[in-house]
């Protein structure tokens, strides 16, 4: 009987094996979609444990060689998420180790990692917490020596439509026209109770469950990824983020914040936009502001970029969730 050693040592592998049929280089060439736990610092030092969806990527520089070595790609990331917690140093060590195993084929490396950050979040007013999720996703590119972080999230958050609210008021102006006779005097009681009635708010302006999708090149010289800090970024520049636990007093907190903060599409862009500026350690940003309409069935987008020129968001660039691939 053959060893079992023997037996492995005539197993085929075609891509060793056989040259390409048809010649030509690959820009990216790997797996996505794998299925990986991950663990992620936070802000306090604790680790979270998440489910990522992961995509790895070599480009495939010999025009003549068949493929690639694909279970090398999936046991280096398998060990790498096995023995650290995901941050900018593990994801350069696994591209190095990605091109380390792919000597003299390829030249260039690219590891996504798609997770859910889940957090505990403070009511506005009561004294409850509640969980929120925020999608992120962390990108790595190794090309030579050069290593580039980038880092996608989405965060939900309400619109108010300023137009909605400027007739909504007409509508209340014209309604108070009628209950109260112009020729004489205003009772202060008689305003005060009116103003509690239905009459009182005949009509609302319309808002909207929106989200932004952002992807933002870092400064890769983190210690750990600043999620939360580009969350609250985020969500302090928009000041009507979802909330989780709602009793009243929250439910009115924010209704005080949507009426503060009225704003069409192109105003959340343009206050996320401000946010991403003046951090420093955003080197290019491309984000979409989407407002799903409760009055249209279509949606108000608006979309803004750091406007570096050149710079690889400068076009089209991937919103986190959109799609894995590399661009």
């Amino acid at each position: 009987m053959k060893s079992f050693d023997n037996v492995l040592r005539e197993m085929p592998d075609i891509a060793n094996e056989e040259f390409a049929s048809v010649a030509g280089k690959l820009e990216w060439v790997g797996m996505n979609d794998i299925e990986m736990p991950v663990r992620i610092e936070d802000d306090r030092g604790n680790l979270i444990q998440s489910t990522a969806r992961v995509t790895a990527y070599v480009n495939l520089k010999d025009p003549d060689v068949r493929g690639i070595h694909m279970s090398r790609l999936y046991l280096h990331l398998d060990q790498a998420f096995g023995e650290r917690p995901l941050t900018p140093a593990t994801l350069r060590q696994l591209l190095c180790s990605f091109l380390d195993s792919h000597e003299g084929l390829s030249d260039r490396a690219l590891i996504r990692v798609d997770f859910d950050y889940v957090i505990r979040r403070k009511a506005l007013e009561s004294d409850n917490v509640g969980w929120r999720r925020y999608p992120v996703s962390m990108i790595g590119i190794l090309e030579g020596q050069e290593f580039s972080l980038e880092m996608g999230l989405e965060v939900l958050y309400s619109s108010t439509c300023p137009c909605s609210a400027a007739l909504a008021r007409q509508l209340i102006q014209d309604q108070f026209k009628k209950d109260f006779d112009a020729s004489h005097p205003i009772d202060f009681e008689r305003v005060h109770q009116w103003l509690g009635t239905e009459e009182g708010i005949l009509a609302t302006p319309h808002s909207q469950r929106s989200a932004a999708e952002l992807r933002m090149r870092l400064t890769p010289t983190f210690q750990m990824f600043p999620i939360i800090e580009l969350i609250d970024e985020v969500e302090n520049s928009l000041k009507t983020p979802v909330q989780a636990t709602v009793k009243r007093e929250d439910e009115q907190a924010f209704a005080l914040l949507n009426g503060r903060n009225l704003m069409f599409c192109e105003d959340a862009g343009r206050r996320i936009q401000t946010a991403l500026n003046a951090d420093e350690r955003i080197l290019d940003f491309w984000a979409r502001c989407t407002h799903y309409e409760s009055l249209h069935p279509h949606n108000a987008v608006s979309v803004i970029t750091k406007g570096i020129k050149g710079g690889y968001v400068a076009g089209a660039g991937a919103p986190v969730r959109l799609d894995h691939s590399a661009n």
